[in-house]
């Protein structure tokens, strides 16, 4: 039963992993009527290029939701008049990937929401979670904001802060924080809505922006400390991973890595007491899995008893 005379009509705005709890939250909390869920377009994926589902699509479907999937929202006037005509009260917007037009943001007459995985006005954009394991920070959270029509830019309601231990993953810390938001956008909206909170504006000279992660960005570079490289490796664990060149063909670095205090040549490996030891800039990594191009992902130390010749990665 709704505490509110009737439950805000709400829609969703999602397309990521990340986005799926708090959807599914929505659906299962009586204050809130969701008529829909906008999100991006299906997409060639893997090796057969067959089209695959954003895992928003995939919910919405499994509740007879509305989809909408414009391919670009803002140029989208048929599907924002469709949603202007349900009335709706509140927009929420988790991991979408589109910036949120004025004209649509207009239609909502409660709010527009947006949950980002940072502290902001830290870490604005596409990859927080990642920069915030790349600079190895020490906290980091979720920020429950409004949203306007600038990037990540709108007034907190909201913030909840987590600390870091050095050893979470992209992966890992996108689950954590994904939990750890749900009941937080709740609160904060039910709160918003009952008039008991008051939006502060972000100080926009402390903001930092992060860009689109691209495969590229896995190189390693060995010259590098392995403080800075096993950061990398934790960040783009499992997308779009961490990778350096052995005898001209790729070989893919896992998480788990541990920093030892050895020195060697900067990308010179050694098997030391069946564990493969790959020599940084400073310090040195232990490498648990590996996986060559073409090959199957293996130990670390079968890699190396495999290999005929000293290894030197580049």
């Amino acid at each position: 039963m709704s505490n509110f005379s009737q439950p805000l009509k709400t829609i969703f705005a999602g397309t990521s992993e990340f986005a799926k709890p708090y959807l599914v939250a929505l659906l299962n909390d009586a204050d809130f009527d969701v008529l829909g869920v906008i999100t991006k377009n299906d997409k060639p994926f893997g090796r057969s290029q067959e089209l695959a589902m954003p895992p928003i699509k995939e919910l919405a479907l499994k509740h007879s939701l509305r989809i909408w999937q414009p391919e670009k929202l803002k140029e989208s006037d048929q599907i924002i008049k469709e949603i202007a005509s349900l009335k709706p009260d509140i927009l929420v917007v988790v991991a979408y990937g589109q910036i949120i037009p004025k004209k649509l943001l207009d239609t909502f007459k409660v709010g527009c929401f947006n949950v980002h995985p940072s502290l902001l006005p830290l870490y604005r954009g596409a990859s927080p979670i990642q920069n915030t394991l790349l600079n190895g920070d020490t906290e980091t959270g979720i920020t429950i904001m409004l949203i306007d029509e600038k990037m990540d830019h709108g007034d907190i309601l909201a913030v909840k802060k987590i600390s870091l231990t050095g050893e979470e993953t992209n992966e890992s810390l996108h689950n954590d924080l994904a939990l750890d938001g749900v009941p937080l956008l709740l609160k904060t909206i039910k709160d918003y809505y009952l008039g008991n909170l008051k939006p502060q504006p972000q100080n926009d000279a402390l903001a930092t922006f992060c860009r689109l992660i691209t495969k590229d960005d896995g190189k390693i570079d060995w010259n590098l400390p392995a403080k800075k490289i096993k950061s990398q490796i934790n960040a783009f664990h499992p997308w779009p991973g961490t990778w350096t060149t052995l005898s001209g063909q790729r070989l893919k670095i896992f998480s788990p890595v541990k920093i030892v205090n050895k020195t060697g040549s900067a990308g010179s490996v050694e098997l030391i007491n069946n564990e493969m030891i790959i020599y940084c800039g400073q310090d040195a990594l232990i490498v648990d899995k590996v996986q060559l191009s073409g090959k199957k992902i293996m130990s670390a130390s079968d890699f190396c008893r495999g290999q005929k010749e000293p290894i030197k990665l580049i």
